[in-house]
């Protein structure tokens, strides 16, 4: 692993990539940056964190994702390996918010953004963004973010964070395809309210009531209505409301 740490960049996923155009990079090539200026979430919305606080990183995975039908894998490796680490630093009641926002309870304490890149050859590459609240303890008008040192009324060492996530990412990935059925069922079976009568709202701003039955080998959330019959979901075609 080769980590590369910067004080303040607009984006460490921007930077990774473009680092990796430019020059070959290692299996599991590491930025992180204190300060994060233009930070990314999923479909273009924003990742705000305050200086120094959080752990901002971005890592380089080559040679896992095969084709675009196995994209979603990414996210079942990323998002049980930061749970299974703090789970060792008991962190209460976590889950993931499909398809990737990491939970302590009802409050947000991290977010994965992955990019991947198709080469002219076939091979794709990946790369994982994580942002995790760690040691801010102050979220104006983010009523539903939280960060490890308010749970816990403690403060954490951000990099020892950042090596047990890689090292449990560097375990799970060379093994996945032994593991695959169980680690897809450890994924669902820690979302965020699966099996709990739940309300949402739909690309139409329709509201309605569902429980989360799962997630489908393409990443849609399922969605079981009140008719009994299950509906699959991208993202951002549904809200959940809570």
């Amino acid at each position: 692993m080769k980590l590369i740490k910067l004080d303040a960049i607009d984006s460490t996923n921007e930077f990774l990539k473009g680092l990796s155009s430019k020059q070959e990079l290692q299996n599991y090539t590491v930025v992180t940056a204190e300060n994060q200026l233009n930070g990314k979430g999923q479909m273009g919305s924003k990742w705000e964190s305050e200086e120094g606080k959080n752990l901002i990183m971005s890592v380089l995975i080559k040679d896992f994702l095969t084709d675009n039908e196995t994209f979603f894998n990414l996210n079942i490796v990323v998002s049980l390996a930061v749970i299974q680490v703090l789970e060792n630093y008991a962190i209460p009641e976590l889950s993931i918010k499909w398809p990737n926002d990491i939970m302590s309870a009802n409050k947000k304490i991290g977010g994965i953004l992955i990019e991947n890149n198709i080469k002219g050859n076939g091979t794709i590459t990946s790369i994982v963004g994580l942002g995790l609240n760690i040691n801010q303890t102050q979220y104006d008008n983010l009523p539903r973010a939280s960060s490890l040192a308010v749970i816990c009324n403690s403060s954490f060492d951000k990099e020892e964070i950042l090596f047990k996530i890689i090292s449990k990412m560097e375990e799970f990935i060379p093994f996945y395809k032994e593991n695959e059925v169980s680690l897809w069922n450890e994924y669902k079976s820690n979302l965020f309210r699966v099996g709990i009568p739940t309300a949402f709202s739909d690309e139409n701003n329709i509201n309605f009531m569902g429980i989360i039955k799962g997630v489908t080998d393409a990443g849609k959330l399922q969605i079981q209505l009140e008719d009994d019959s299950i509906c699959e979901y991208n993202l951002k075609e549904v809200q959940m409301l809570y």
